[in-house]
């Protein structure tokens, strides 16, 4: 919901508003307002549930201040107020609960701080002159010298482990790398970015589909989720039960919004957004191909590339053969980069061990196992990225000629080894999975 516009600030809202449900809170709160030069009347007698209705018919004001003692879901009723309010509007909550994990659960959902009831003067005092730096704080752009790399993750198949490879790789980048880094997951009723790392996703996803014109820098800093100071995440749980109707084009503002306030953003691109939307990966500097040694998956490798090599020329793409098990596949991989007219680039070894316990731990695997294979393998694949956005190369690797008209016959056409070498090509496969 959009309230209407309001006089007041220098951008038309009011500089504060607070709900509580207590007198003590109410008399101490229009004390330190009254001091800091706000009107004491903004100060309303009541708690969330009255901010939310009357923020519904008037804009939200720079600040807000809400009182959730009365409420018994607090994290849900936090989310109807961000229905209600406009975005930029800094929120400060109060309650009886001392419990961190609730603290932490607020603070993701986009709030700035939550205070424990009683409250003093100095506590609610910092707390407003905090509210009111953020608020007034200029927004910092990434210079001109360091670019944006945008990089996109599709997998051929579900179950290929995609979502594995863009949260891993977006670990890296902000934990290794030390860089602003966005993870932006486009599945939004089944996305798992935020559920890798152990975080509610929130609502600022599904609120961007629903209301593209919200989008813009301050929409994107309440929205995203926190991970890391160096890592954000927006993903989303939609209810499956409310189809999202889209043009496409919040996706794509949410990823012009990213691209000026991070220095790399990585997109987990369901495939099928690729038939809906093909325009997202019109600015994507590389296109990781998520893969596998299967006959379906070497279809659609076949298929996606050459979507990409129509659609997003200006891409580095890399495929990563993902689960790779010696001497289990349907297809060699000698076979596979036949079918493809290209080479693989990284083949990453199934690991089901560093999988589960990063699972368990609500970690990203490249976190949870960097010392494994797979770890080591996501540190390479991290390696390419940086060369390629560095070098920003264009186009795709060794088309050839393709042979014959039945897909399988494609597929599964090989040239035979000259008598002697077959088992030392398989030798070397084995040990190119293994590392």
């Amino acid at each position: 919901m959009n309230a209407p516009w309001k006089p007041g600030g220098p951008n038309g809202r009011d500089p504060f508003h607070a709900y509580v449900c207590d007198d003590h809170s109410l008399d101490l709160l229009r004390a330190v307002v009254q001091e800091m030069g706000w009107p004491i009347e903004r100060v309303h007698k009541g708690g969330l549930r009255n901010a939310v209705q009357s923020l519904s018919m008037t804009a939200s004001p720079n600040v807000l201040f809400v009182d959730l003692s009365e409420s018994g879901d607090p994290l849900n009723d936090i989310n109807s107020l961000a229905e209600v309010c406009e975005p930029g509007t800094v929120v400060i909550a109060s309650g009886q609960v001392n419990d961190v994990r609730l603290y932490r659960d607020l603070v993701a959902s986009g709030i700035q701080d939550y205070l424990l009831k009683p409250l003093s003067v100095d506590a609610v005092r910092e707390a407003l002159v905090n509210a009111q730096a953020v608020f007034a704080a200029p927004k910092v752009d990434i210079s001109d010298d360091r670019p944006h790399l945008m990089v996109t993750v599709i997998g051929t198949r579900g179950g290929v482990g995609a979502s594995t490879v863009a949260t891993s790789l977006a670990y890296l980048s902000s934990a290794k790398g030390k860089r602003p880094t966005a993870l932006l997951d486009l599945d939004v009723h089944f996305g798992t970015g935020a559920l890798s790392m152990d975080l509610e996703p929130g609502r600022g996803l599904t609120d961007a589909v629903e209301n593209p014109s919200r989008i813009d820098g301050l929409f994107i800093e309440r929205a995203m989720v926190r991970a890391s100071e160096t890592l954000a995440i927006l993903s989303a749980e939609a209810p499956i039960s409310q189809p999202l109707i889209t043009d496409g084009s919040a996706y794509y503002q949410l990823e012009e919004e990213l691209r000026s306030a991070f220095e790399w953003t990585f997109i987990d691109l369901p495939r099928s957004m690729l038939v809906q939307h093909p325009h997202l990966v019109h600015e994507s500097n590389v296109v990781i191909v998520v893969t596998e040694f299967t006959l379906a998956a070497a279809r659609d490798t076949i298929r996606i590339l050459s979507w990409l090599k129509s659609n997003a020329p200006q891409s580095q793409v890399l495929v990563a053969v993902n689960k790779a098990q010696v001497g289990i596949s349907e297809i060699a991989r000698k076979d596979f980069e036949h079918s493809i007219e290209r080479q693989v680039d990284l083949i990453m070894p199934f690991d089901a061990k560093v999988t589960t316990q990063a699972a368990k731990l609500g970690k990203t695997v490249a976190e949870s196992g960097r010392a494994s294979k797979l770890g080591q393998a996501f540190l390479t694949l991290s390696s390419l990225i940086a060369s390629s956005g560095a070098e920003m190369v264009s186009g795709s690797n060794g088309a050839g000629k393709k042979n014959g008209n039945s897909l399988i016959s494609r597929l599964l056409e090989v040239k035979l080894p000259k008598p002697g070498k077959g088992k030392a090509k398989t030798e070397t496969d084995a040990e190119l999975i293994a590392e």
